[in-house]
């Protein structure tokens, strides 16, 4: 019931969105209440979360003004919040839309998807057990930031990250011959 009432306050036409004023003391710089986003048309779900700031990436996209008019057109309507929102809809729906095709070159090329966290400890036992990781992630893969460049070197052996990588520059200039 709560979220009909939502759908109804946010999605009245010809009026910007708001809330009711039990709701707008926790409102982000969006509008939005805290650690929500609306997204009412990539999903029956009216709320979502929303995704903490490490979890993100930018991305740059050109795009013809004559889309971006039509993206304009849209968030004024009040389809979706802002650019940003349409951006990540479509995304997702496309990502959606090859699921298939993403599972299974991951399963062929053994990849790791989501988060790869590397401690020290994790790195040497690898190292103690005479063995070098061939680290391939799609999503984010993390080196601590004590791991020095000399230890990373002796237990990675190869890095491949369709994503983002995180480490200490040492780290990351140690490993620069090593990723691809």
């Amino acid at each position: 019931m709560l979220f009909r009432r939502l759908a109804g306050i946010l999605r009245r036409p010809g009026r910007p969105p708001t809330l009711p004023a039990v709701f707008q003391r926790e409102l982000c710089s969006n509008g939005n209440p805290y650690r929500f986003q609306v997204d009412a048309l990539a999903s029956r779900k009216l709320l979502e979360p929303r995704q903490r700031a490490g979890e993100t990436e930018k991305m740059t996209v050109n795009v013809g003004v004559v889309d971006l008019g039509q993206v304009d057109l849209l968030v004024q309507e009040g389809f979706y919040s802002n650019r940003s929102d349409l951006i990540r809809t479509a995304l997702r729906n496309q990502l959606a839309l090859h699921a298939d095709t993403v599972k299974q070159t991951v399963a062929r090329r053994t990849l790791t998807v989501g988060l790869q966290h590397f401690s020290r400890a994790d790195l040497e036992r690898v190292v103690a057990a005479g063995q070098r990781l061939q680290v391939q992630v799609v999503g984010l893969a993390r080196i601590a930031d004590d791991v020095t460049p000399e230890l990373a070197r002796l237990a990675i052996e190869s890095v491949t990250v369709l994503g983002a990588f995180q480490a200490s520059s040492a780290v990351r200039s140690a490993l620069s011959d090593r990723t691809h």
